[in-house]
């Protein structure tokens, strides 16, 4: 099986930052795309980035210029640094990632995701 995890939420205060891990492990053959998403109180979930497996990233409007999405291939891990966080900013952060477990077996996974406040 496969499993992703997330760290790093908390509470901070406006202007401040945060930096979100989410490792892979697992039976993992290939890790094709990998994303941050995030849910707030009465809303849909909402994509916040995406990063390819080369490198090329995606981002919402509202998080573009403050948030930067990384990863590192050889840990099977991605990170979301948020920087001038805002309390829109609020929400459950959930990591997903597009994960062959063989050349055949193709699957999206998420994690059970991490809660970041953003409060004076």
């Amino acid at each position: 099986q496969v499993q992703l995890v997330e760290s790093g939420g908390d509470l901070v205060q406006p202007g401040g930052s945060l930096r979100l891990s989410c490792a892979a492990s697992g039976s993992i053959f290939v890790i094709n795309a990998m994303g941050w998403y995030r849910q707030a109180p009465g809303k849909q979930r909402e994509l916040v980035a995406t990063i390819t497996s080369g490198g090329t990233t995606n981002y919402a409007d509202s998080v573009k210029g403050r948030f930067t999405i990384s990863r590192d291939n050889a840990k099977n891990t991605v990170y979301l640094q948020m920087n001038s966080l805002e309390p829109e900013d609020t929400a459950v952060y959930y990591c997903n990632a597009d994960i062959f477990r063989n050349a055949w077996a193709r699957n999206t996974y998420w994690g059970q995701g991490t809660q970041v406040t953003v409060s004076s």
